[in-house]
């Protein structure tokens, strides 16, 4: 039996596994951390070429660590390489592959975590899986019949695949900014976005960046399903998209589109563009669903958390999620866990 297994490998899980280990439990004895991946770097060595280190808002340094380097290197190549390192020098109990399944309690006060035909008995569980896993699409009627390409963020893998093509892009968030600029490079594009996009032309103050975060962490406490931290910061442009900008790229934004043909999109309005692709820049979802035997979830759809602990079964803890998505956020997510972590292992022994 395990006093503490640590789902996923990514930023968070990472720094709580390092902040378990600081407080006193013992690798692979008391701890372990199961990664679905095969190798280091959790989602990050999943994203497209094209996305460089210059290119990236930023990745948190791992505890007692140094930031990786801001370069015009890879970031899926950067970063796992950072990550895998880390995980050597500071001697974590990563398990891989595993993908986790199933978190249910076995009847006797403990959880049970089954993943890749393996079973392990906890005391307490830290899940950090992230959102990688679960790309959202909506549901658009028609979407079906569509004769072209479509593809999310998560399938992206650099524009010269859709080089010479017209590619609607739909998406409000930094993602779809981002694509926008490099696309618009080889290929037209249409922008949509569900709402108007709120630009700002200053940096964000740290008051203004803790109230941000503070409106994602309210809507966590009342079990509401969390939102990204940009639906409330608005979007800035960076060096690297004020080229595109002033190529006119943003400023023919579109509303949400009400259907989709085989030979393109439509708006409620009934105008019409044709596309050759659909590039879906509209984010992610928790990866949680192997959460769901212990019915975490609020009537309000979200997982309800005190701090990082679930409300309706404190032997878990959910890191980057919510306000925590971040990769500074995940780092302080790891450490607020795993202190609840020992807190609750002294509570149950005393």
């Amino acid at each position: 039996m395990l006093q503490s297994v640590v789902v996923g490998a990514g930023q968070a899980g990472l720094s709580a596994a390092h902040h378990l280990l600081r407080l006193g439990l013992r690798p692979w004895t008391d701890v372990v951390v199961l990664d679905a991946n095969p190798a280091p770097g959790g989602a990050w060595q999943h994203r497209w070429d094209t996305l460089t280190m210059a290119d990236v808002h930023g990745v948190a340094a791992l505890p007692d660590d140094a930031p990786p380097p801001t370069s015009r290197e890879r970031a899926n190549a950067v970063v796992p390489a950072v990550f895998g390192d880390y995980e050597r020098r500071q001697g974590l109990p990563v398990v891989r592959p595993v993908r986790v399944d199933r978190v249910e309690d076995d009847g006797a006060g403990l959880l049970r975590v089954t993943g890749s035909g393996r079973t392990w008995t906890t005391r307490t569980l830290v899940n950090a899986t992230g959102t990688w896993e679960r790309p959202f699409v909506p549901a658009v009627p028609g979407a079906g019949t569509f004769a072209g390409r479509q593809l999310h963020t998560r399938d992206y893998r650099g524009p010269d695949e859709l080089a010479g093509l017209h590619v609607v892009v739909v998406g409000g968030g930094l993602s779809a900014v981002q694509l926008l600029a490099e696309l618009s490079e080889v290929a037209s594009t249409t922008w949509v976005t569900r709402r108007e996009p709120v630009w700002r032309t200053t940096p964000f103050t740290p008051d203004e960046g803790r109230a941000a975060v503070a409106l994602v962490e309210e809507r966590v406490r009342q079990g509401l399903p969390p939102q990204s931290v940009v639906s409330v910061t608005g979007l800035m442009l960076r060096a690297q998209e004020r080229a595109a900008a002033a190529r006119g790229v943003y400023a023919d934004r579109r509303p949400m589109i009400s259907s989709i043909e085989p030979d393109g999109v439509v708006w409620p309005d009934g105008s019409r563009q044709r596309a050759d692709a659909i590039l879906w820049a509209t984010g992610f979802r928790p990866d949680v669903g192997h959460l769901a035997p212990l019915r975490l979830r609020a009537a309000a759809g979200g997982i309800r958390l005190d701090g990082t602990t679930a409300v309706r079964d404190p032997r878990v803890q959910l890191v980057g999620y919510g306000p925590s998505a971040s990769t500074i956020g995940a780092n302080r997510a790891g450490r607020v866990a795993a202190r609840a972590v020992l807190d609750r292992l002294g509570a149950v022994a005393a």
